[in-house]
């Protein structure tokens, strides 16, 4: 009897060390290991200046955005986005969709609905966070077209209601005479209202004044509302320690959350020569903080923040052998996925 209730624990204890290594092997095959994932960091939440992930750990994500899917749509298949999450370790990637008429936008033309959702689709199949973006730019103010923003958030806050990887930015780059308190934040109040009745646990990123550079009106009348985080842009030639002082006064001071949801090498156009050292300021400052930041941009526009050289227009290929200077440099600040397994 001995012998027998000796060999079944022997054999329990098999079991057992070989359900841990299938285990530990699923969890590894299934991203749940790798604190870059959707399947380690679930649903993103803001707990004062900090984004954390339902451990209570602070996440800091990483990314490149599109530009507009209007026009640069067939370059975001699915393969160059896995391309991205390998060779380049991005755990975000935002989609950008203008919302005016006077560039082919949402307004214009909202089948583009279609084209944001196929790219979502493919993201969320790679098993990392996307950013929907409502990319507000000539048309200023974010309730020029409020209605148009809430019947296309309504519907995409509907598809997405499950899915932790989607991250709504419901303006992009308030600009002109628009003020925080006067224009953005009632926007802002309702669009969140709209997202929240489908996605209540979704986390929410709104533009600032001045293309996302004012963000003081909004410290000294934030949103009374949980899960927000606040958007502020760079461009290295354009914006210095200035802005950082700033950053640092709204998350220090005002214990408010910031996510760099734009950034670029150039100056504020997008164009002209990189400001690698700038560039470089930057990015450790950011690092530094545990700021999450997304460089503008993904695309073979002939411009000089383009991480794509224009001569790349066979989207089968991989766009390794058609960087642009900028994107060389960028590069280096994303170290390939299977180096951090």
């Amino acid at each position: 009897m001995k012998t027998v209730l000796k060999y079944l624990v022997i054999v329990g204890l098999v079991v057992l060390v070989g359900f841990g290594i299938v285990k530990d092997l699923l969890d590894v095959m299934s991203g749940r290991k790798d604190p870059r994932t959707v399947a380690y960091n679930g649903w993103l939440s803001v707990d004062g200046n900090k984004l954390i992930n339902e451990k209570k750990e602070t996440v800091q994500l990483k990314g490149l955005s599109s530009h507009g899917v209007q026009w640069y749509k067939d370059l975001y298949t699915r393969e160059n986005l896995e391309r991205l999450k390998k060779d380049w370790g991005i755990n975000v990637f935002r989609v950008a969709m203008y919302s005016d008429a006077d560039a082919d936008g949402y307004v214009k033309n909202p089948s583009l609905y279609d084209d944001v959702t196929r790219i979502v689709d493919d993201v969320i199949d790679l098993g990392i966070y996307v950013i929907v973006d409502w990319h507000i730019l000539k048309d200023n103010n974010p309730n020029t077209n409020k209605e148009q923003a809430k019947e296309f958030f309504t519907k995409l806050s509907e598809k997405y209601a499950d899915k932790p990887n989607v991250i709504y930015e419901i303006c992009n780059e308030p600009n002109g005479e628009v003020k925080w308190e006067e224009d953005v934040k009632p926007y802002a109040e309702e669009l969140i209202g709209v997202i929240r009745q489908k996605s209540p646990k979704s986390l929410i990123i709104v533009g600032t004044p001045d293309f996302d550079r004012d963000i003081r009106p909004v410290g000294r009348a934030p949103l009374d509302l949980p899960n927000v985080m606040y958007a502020l842009h760079f461009y290295a030639g354009s914006e210095n320690k200035t802005l950082r002082d700033k950053i640092d006064e709204f998350r220090d001071e005002k214990n408010l959350a910031i996510f760099v949801t734009e950034c670029g090498i150039t100056d504020y156009t997008g164009d002209g020569e990189a400001h690698d050292e700038n560039f470089n300021t930057w990015v450790s400052y950011l690092n530094e903080k545990g700021i999450s930041w997304v460089y503008w941009s993904f695309s073979n526009k002939d411009e000089g923040s383009a991480i794509l050289k224009p001569e790349y227009t066979d989207y089968t290929l991989d766009f390794v052998d058609y960087l642009s200077d900028s994107g060389k440099i960028v590069k280096q600040y994303f170290p390939a996925w299977e180096q951090n397994q």
